[in-house]
């Protein structure tokens, strides 16, 4: 039947950053289709609770907390879950995060560490799972974001951090096909915490953002998860190497008379 084709029943898919907003989207939507989820991030009682909600609907999910920036962790990690579920189908880069500020503040410390979060930490997780992702013909989801690709001010850290990313994503999936699958999704405005620190801080955003998106609205956790469960599924097969924007069209290149004209 076709829509076989998105289910992960006897795959075990890591996903970091699960314990809220996106990467707690994709374990839950992932976890309804039949896969062993296992959460990851830093806050155990985040994680804790949505390995529960998972639990409470039937599925399966194992909690570790676990720093990605810690190479001894990560490791320490992918050893375990090879020991106690055989093997790995499924990584989702998706812990990520800061790197904002003026760019005369910026330190070389600071641009290191967002570098090392958003960039470095999904790689070392990507070499050191390649091994069993090679056994099952797994796949590695990337999440990236929109300010990879566009001009803003004091987010150089981060924007950089997220075009490597999706640099990397396109490098691996030459280098790993035909028996790993690499892609990315590149987020727009979504709910999420982050999404509601924002609009905190910057009255009027989620209006100005719902205007000049062509969808008139802003994105939730399930709409990036349905395109991750496509990816990483076997709907997603023949597609390896894609950056897939999830944006209801706010990256859309405009022309000059569509910019002056404003939102539409």
């Amino acid at each position: 039947m076709l829509l076989d084709n998105f289910k992960l029943e006897n795959r075990i898919a890591i996903i970091t950053g699960a314990g809220r907003g996106v990467g707690k989207g994709i374990a839950l939507a992932f976890a309804e289709v039949g896969a062993t989820v296992i959460c990851l991030a830093r806050t155990q009682s985040e994680i804790d609770a949505t390995a529960a909600e998972i639990a409470d609907s039937g599925g399966s999910a194992k909690a570790i907390s676990c720093d990605v920036t810690s190479e001894d962790q990560l490791q320490s990690m992918v050893n375990t879950i090879v020991s106690e579920f055989g093997g790995i189908d499924i990584v989702v880069n998706n812990a990520g995060g800061g790197g904002h500020g003026p760019t005369e503040s910026l330190t070389r410390d600071f641009i290191v560490q967002t570098m090392e979060l958003n960039f470095i930490a999904a790689l070392n997780l990507v070499r050191m799972t390649v091994p069993h992702l090679r056994e099952r013909n797994g796949s590695v989801l990337n999440i990236s974001s929109g300010m990879s690709s566009v001009a803003e001010d004091n987010c150089i850290p981060y924007a950089a951090s997220k075009a490597a990313l999706e640099q990397a994503t396109r490098n691996l999936a030459h280098e790993l096909a035909p028996d790993i699958r690499v892609n990315c999704l590149r987020l727009g405005a979504i709910e999420t915490p982050d999404f509601e620190n924002l609009r905190e801080a910057h009255p009027g955003v989620e209006a100005g953002l719902t205007a000049w998106t062509p969808m008139k609205r802003i994105g939730k956790p399930r709409d990036v998860a349905l395109s991750a469960l496509f990816l990483c599924s076997d709907a997603g097969s023949f597609n390896t190497g894609i950056v897939l924007d999830i944006d209801g069209g706010i990256l859309l290149q405009r022309g000059v008379l569509a910019i002056m004209s404003g939102p539409k």
